[in-house]
């Protein structure tokens, strides 16, 4: 026998059972349970505390929530696709337990504030979670910089030799891609922390509830001053996607070079057997495969942010039935940044480095050419004329396979007499990282300096 919707008292038939499958979001916001029964404990007490609801009602109520939250944690709760979403669900589960007053809980609110506020506490549970995965990811690659101040690797622009760093220099970029993102989710924090509680279905409710007061109960800094907005505002979760978008795309940029930096024709880093995968029919391969998933996984959360903005972006207010395609796309992000972050804290974690091929990699490359041009214009050579000089003599180096630090002190001074024997020194690729010295630069003293202030960053956190 179809169980009776609790909406069904306008309707004289059922619903068609597919049409209900279809409507249903059960399958997919149980994993709210928890935040629905939270919202719920709160919005009763208050009931209570304006005397909205007696002390005996409220009191059974909340017995019963709160049974239903130990039975929840212990062994889970049956769940009934009849029964629609989360929300109601739990208050059935509430009915059996207690009885008919399990139907005053729904006083002074409705299903649209109710999944708002579940949906805000899911999300602002969270954050927190990320955020700390982020900076163990930062303290990972701090600790990796740290051992690498004086290793010297080329750096690369449009993928060419560009000119020699500190791989320690490169770790600490990565560093600093990573604290914005924890910024923006510290942001994200503030339009988390608003409670829909009590905007009811879009115009409030004729009961005088506190809001303030399960704002303060449920950990949230203050009310919606809206009570359409309350109901209709989904910009914390665009921004949660927005932010896990960026952070996989700063994921997915790492990742990438860790697969060109492992390869045969690097050989700039190893990684951990833990990390890597075979080859069913190659017996020499390892595979970077966990790399490359980070890498892949990205996608699926772009697919979300868009997918979300496209939903929201027609939508009348106030609360829509569109509105609950809203949360997969961030379940499922949740589910794909926070082991993203882990597995790739345990990469860098126990990456071997080859510092001999990564140095070697720096000779005879022609990447201390910017060092040349910088030295000519120490000794009064125009810039702009010292670029193309060495340009010339770049171009003369590869059709004899000469490198420039092979050029006799004679010829260089055919180019200009100040030239003397220091030229030489100049052009060996850890002086020339060591002497760009300029703030944020990759000299060794500024990447120590930028490991110090990470340090600070991390452990005042």
């Amino acid at each position: 026998m179809p169980i009776k919707k609790m909406w069904g008292g306008r309707f004289e038939k059922e619903g068609d059972e597919l049409v209900d499958e279809f409507g249903a979001s059960i399958s997919f916001d149980q994993q709210m349970a928890m935040e629905d029964i939270t919202g719920s404990l709160a919005h009763v007490k208050m009931l209570k505390a304006t005397k909205i609801l007696s002390a005996s009602d409220a009191d059974q109520i909340i017995a019963g929530l709160k049974e239903l939250a130990q039975e929840l944690q212990e062994h889970g709760l049956p769940f009934n696709v009849e029964n629609e979403d989360i929300h109601m669900n739990i208050e059935a589960l509430l009915t059996q337990k207690i009885g008919p007053v399990a139907g005053k809980l729904h006083t002074g609110r409705s299903r649209n504030d109710q999944v708002a506020t579940d949906f805000h506490l899911y999300i602002k549970e969270r954050l927190p979670k990320i955020i700390k995965a982020i900076k163990w990811l930062q303290s990972a690659l701090v600790n990796l910089a740290k051992d690498n101040v004086k290793t010297i690797m080329p750096g690369y622009t449009h993928m060419q030799h560009a000119q020699p760093i500190s791989y320690g220099h490169y770790l600490m970029a990565y560093f600093q891609m990573f604290q914005r993102d924890v910024e923006r989710f510290e942001f994200n924090k503030k339009h988390t922390d608003l409670s829909p509680l009590g905007a009811a279905a879009l115009a409030g409710t004729t009961f005088p509830i506190d809001r303030q007061m399960t704002a303060d109960l449920l950990g949230f800094q203050q009310p919606y001053a809206n009570s359409l907005d309350a109901v209709s505002d989904r910009d914390f979760a665009l921004e949660f996607l927005s932010n896990s978008s960026i952070l996989m795309v700063h994921l997915s940029r790492l990742c990438e070079e860790i697969i060109y930096w492992c390869s045969y024709e690097f050989g700039y880093i190893e990684l951990s057997d833990a990390y890597s995968t075979g080859s069913s029919i190659m017996p020499q391969k390892k595979n970077p495969d966990m790399a490359e998933l980070i890498r892949g996984k990205g996608g699926r959360v772009f697919a979300s942010l868009i997918g979300l903005l496209t939903t929201m972006k027609g939508l009348p207010l106030a609360y829509n039935k569109d509105m609950q395609e809203d949360k997969e796309g961030v379940f499922d992000a949740v589910k794909t940044i926070l082991p993203s972050l882990t597995v790739m804290t345990g990469m860098i974690k126990t990456v071997k480095v080859n510092k001999e091929k990564m140095a070697h990699a720096t000779h005879h490359d022609f990447s201390n050419a910017t060092e040349l041009a910088d030295y000519l214009a120490t000794k009064g050579v125009p810039f702009r004329k010292a670029h193309e000089i060495v340009g010339e003599l770049v171009l003369k180096g590869l059709k004899s396979g000469r490198d420039l630090a092979d050029i006799p002190l004679a010829e260089f001074k055919q180019i200009n007499p100040e030239i003397d024997e220091d030229v030489y020194e100049v052009l060996k690729p850890a002086v020339a990282v060591q002497r760009r010295n300029s703030f944020g630069g990759t000299g060794f003293d500024q990447v120590e300096k930028q490991i110090e202030a990470a340090e600070k960053i991390l452990n005042n956190n």
